[in-house]
């Protein structure tokens, strides 16, 4: 794997893909604060900025700080203010993660944020990505679907620090390797797991 910079901006048509800053707190917290964005992630909603600021620190500054990192706020080019943000982990599971202020919803923004930093991913030697949603929200299924991932298999999990049971479906997509064997540890570490058919 060629040596990888930290989060190196991106961008596409509509978008610019960058580092989040301290000058985007307020940005930050109008995304974080709201609660359907926030209903099927693993985080509350944040009540305020100060929340925003420790947020910030403990999540991005931290990134920002590793070797390696795809941590990226979602700016329109027309102001460049942050409207979302996509996130890969850099543990073994390459997880690709998502949020979007509710009205940029339904526009394909996700969709075309997710192809270029699948791109990036591509071009940084990353063997794989994988990605997770609820069931009970399945348009988060279908942005997957729209950016290649194929479905491998469902499991619970005792969400924290929410403190629900979800049902997870997982998806896939190999990058450089199409050989790369399924992400197993999700499935190995929950009691109840399975394949659903004709997702």
């Amino acid at each position: 794997m060629r040596r990888i910079e930290n989060t190196p901006t991106l961008q596409t048509e509509r978008l610019i893909l960058r580092k989040f800053t301290k000058d985007d707190l307020e940005a930050l917290f109008t995304i974080y604060s709201n609660k359907d964005v926030n209903t099927y992630l693993r985080w509350f909603p944040l009540k305020s900025i100060a929340e925003a600021k420790t947020f910030f620190e403990q999540k991005y500054v931290k990134a920002y700080k590793q070797p390696h990192s795809y941590q990226y706020a979602i700016c329109l080019k027309s102001d460049n203010t942050p409207i979302g943000y996509v996130h890969v982990s850099m543990d073994d599971s390459y997880d690709l993660g998502y949020g979007l202020r509710k009205e940029f919803w339904h526009k394909g923004i996700v969709t075309e944020t997710g192809k270029a930093v699948i791109e990036q991913l591509k071009k940084d030697g990353i063997p794989y990505i994988t990605a997770t949603h609820d069931i009970n929200n399945p348009r988060s299924g279908g942005v997957m679907k729209q950016l290649g991932m194929n479905y491998q298999y469902s499991y619970q999990e005792q969400w924290q620090p929410k403190n629900i049971l979800v049902t997870f479906r997982m998806y896939q997509l190999n990058l450089n390797n199409k050989n790369c064997q399924i992400y197993k540890k999700y499935w190995n570490h929950s009691a109840i797991h399975f394949i659903e058919q004709n997702i």
